[in-house]
Order: C-alpha cells, then structure tokens, then sequence
C-alpha cells in the first residue's frame, strides 16, 4: 500500500470530518505537525477536539485552528503561551478538559496500549479529581482517569522509510511516539524520507504499521517559542 502522499492536504483528503477527536504531536513548538495543521484548517472541519501537550501559540501550530474556531474543546496539560485560548475559555466559547502533563502523556499510551482506563495520585484532592472514581490502594488514594483513543493523529517526525517506519529526534519524542498509536489512522509528516530499508531497525520510534500515510516536508519550519538573550557586556 502506498503511503506517501505528493502534500498535506492530499494525505488528509476523506480523513477529517466534523467532530472529530484530533491528536497532535509535539512539545510547545518542538515536533509540532505544522503543515498538517494547517491542511485541518483548509479542510474547514469544524467541532473538533484537539488532543495536544499545548494549543500552540497565537498565529502558529493549533493557534491557527483557534482563529478559525474550528476547535470545540481541548484536552491539554499547557495552554499559557495562547491569549486567544484563554479569552475562547473565559468566554465559555472553548470547552477545556485540563490534564497534569504526566497523567496526559500516559492516558495517550494507555490508549494507544488497549488500556481503557488506569489509577494515578496525580490530581487527588484537587479540582482535576471532580467527578472521578476514587479507591485506596496500600493505603494510598487514587484517581481514575480514562485512556485516549482518537479518530486521527497527526505526529512530526525527523525521518522516515517509505513503509512509514518512524524517527523521532531529541524534543520532538514528547507526545509524538504515543499519539502515533493512539489513534485509529495516523498521518505523519517528515523530514528526511528514505527507502524502506535503509533506517537500522534498532533506530525505529514508531512501526510503519501504526502510520496510514506520509507527506515529505524537507525544509520544516522551526520555531523558537520563547527567545532569551544575553545582556550586553558594559
């Protein structure tokens, strides 16, 4: 089955629909599936929830689906760096299901995994714990939370074989390896792209079986999220 696809909106075409539950891949703007962010947004899909360590920020990454309200609610651990997030939410236009970074990162894999749900300590006591089941384990309280399961994800990766085999580089692993599995139909952009065989399989993040189809962006954008410099010397 062919995977690679000539662009972005081609490896999307009949894979995004209304309401949709959306993963998307990356750590603040690290790794960030970018150029299939921005063909969600042509496709002009609308209630749709994002599944994302952040909503990006203003103008770039899922910022870009929050201009065209596109995006109904997020399930995030971050969303300090986006002034239009945060005036959607107060607003009561953008519903939000807050998740501890850890706990997030985990009911990715979980789902991705099979696993329905598992117990963490993260949140007890707190406002993350409103309305989920509670039990005592060796004397300790936990907290139930659910594993994600999306429709669609869409993950960046440094390199990959035209049999969708995947690499992840440094910052860009947060999220992006998990969400590749936690979802029913996996589309990945990448950096390098090589014929099947030549990544050594000890090197291989994410099994081509888990990606559906790849669209080649060789000069990927990255993006600096917060600039701190040096003062001059007197």
């Amino acid at each position: 089955m062919k995977k690679v696809y000539p662009d972005a909106k081609t490896a999307l075409a009949g894979a995004i629909k209304d309401g949709m539950t959306i993963c998307a891949g990356g750590f603040g703007l690290c790794g960030i599936p970018d150029v299939l962010i921005e063909a969600v947004r042509e496709s002009g899909a609308k209630d749709l929830t994002f599944v994302s360590n952040n909503a990006g920020i203003d103008g770039a990454g899922l910022g870009v689906l929050l201009e065209t309200r596109q995006i109904r609610k997020m399930i995030s651990s971050y969303v300090g760096e986006n002034k239009l997030f945060a005036q959607q939410y107060l607003a009561g236009e953008l519903e939000l299901e807050f998740t501890p970074q850890g706990t997030l990162a985990e009911r990715i894999r979980a789902g991705g995994a099979g696993i329905p749900a598992f117990f963490t300590k993260t949140g007890v006591g707190t406002l993350v714990a409103e309305g989920k089941e509670e039990r005592e384990f060796d004397g300790e309280r936990y907290i139930m939370e659910r594993g994600i399961f999306a429709d669609v994800s869409l993950v960046h990766a440094w390199k990959a074989d035209t049999e969708g085999n995947l690499v992840y580089r440094k910052t860009a692993r947060n999220f992006n390896p998990m969400m590749a599995t936690a979802s029913r139909f996996t589309v990945a952009q990448v950096e390098n792209l090589v014929e099947a065989g030549e990544i050594d399989p000890d090197h291989i993040h994410t099994p081509g079986i888990f990606v559906k189809r790849l669209v080649h962006v060789p000069n990927a954008q990255k993006r600096i999220e917060q600039r701190t410099v040096r003062k001059r010397a007197a």
